[in-house]
């Protein structure tokens, strides 16, 4: 009677397979990626604690100081601020007139140097204020990392996003130009590596 023996695949086969398996399942991610950043849009929530405006795109501090300006939160916390700047500088890039009513309302922090300091500058002045619930502005693009950051860091916050559209990023096409483009990969590459740490955290 003939003994079946089972089939076996070179070495050089299987490392073909793994790398088309890996390079379809990144493919795969960066697909859900830049969909999920289309799909990301402004809520219509309830007032939260505060405000948090994450510095480094266009567009971010308007929606910010119109979020205070709405009263959708008691204070407007902005990470990740240039040392040196003023709540008076900041304030005047979004009104002209002379309204003095939001800087009692406006805290800057000036200590974070990337998301993840964003995360832990925002987080220790929330503790102070006794803040549990916050309105996230950042842009479309770098949201799902900074909330990743965010939660990781503290799972019991209440973090509503409010994703900004930065000026002339169009991600129906971003692939088209070179520098949305790199923008795009760098940040999925990114936004990887934080999965990566928030699984070991």
């Amino acid at each position: 009677m003939a003994t079946l023996t089972r089939p076996t695949l070179s070495k050089a086969t299987c490392l073909w397979l793994a790398v088309v398996f890996l390079t379809a399942l990144w493919l795969g991610g960066l697909h859900w990626f830049t969909r999920s950043i289309i799909d990301i849009r402004p809520p219509d929530a309830k007032p939260a604690d505060a405000v948090v405006v994450l510095t480094g795109g266009s567009n971010r501090l308007n929606t910010g100081f119109k979020l205070l300006d709405d009263k959708m939160g008691k204070k407007l916390f902005i990470s990740g601020v240039a040392r040196g700047v003023e709540v008076r500088e900041l304030f005047e890039q979004w009104k002209e007139e002379d309204d003095t009513s939001l800087d009692c309302c406006v805290v800057l922090g000036f200590e974070a140097e990337d998301t993840i300091g964003n995360a832990r500058e925002t987080i220790a002045w929330l503790r102070k204020e006794g803040y549990n619930s916050i309105f996230l502005v950042t842009a479309n693009y770098h949201m799902r990392r900074a909330m990743l950051d965010f939660s990781t860091l503290s799972p019991d916050l209440a973090i509503t996003p409010w994703p900004v559209q930065p000026a002339g990023l169009d991600m129906q096409d971003w692939w088209r130009d070179p520098a949305y483009r790199s923008l795009i990969l760098r940040e999925y590459f990114k936004y990887l590596a934080t999965v990566v740490w928030s699984l070991l955290a």
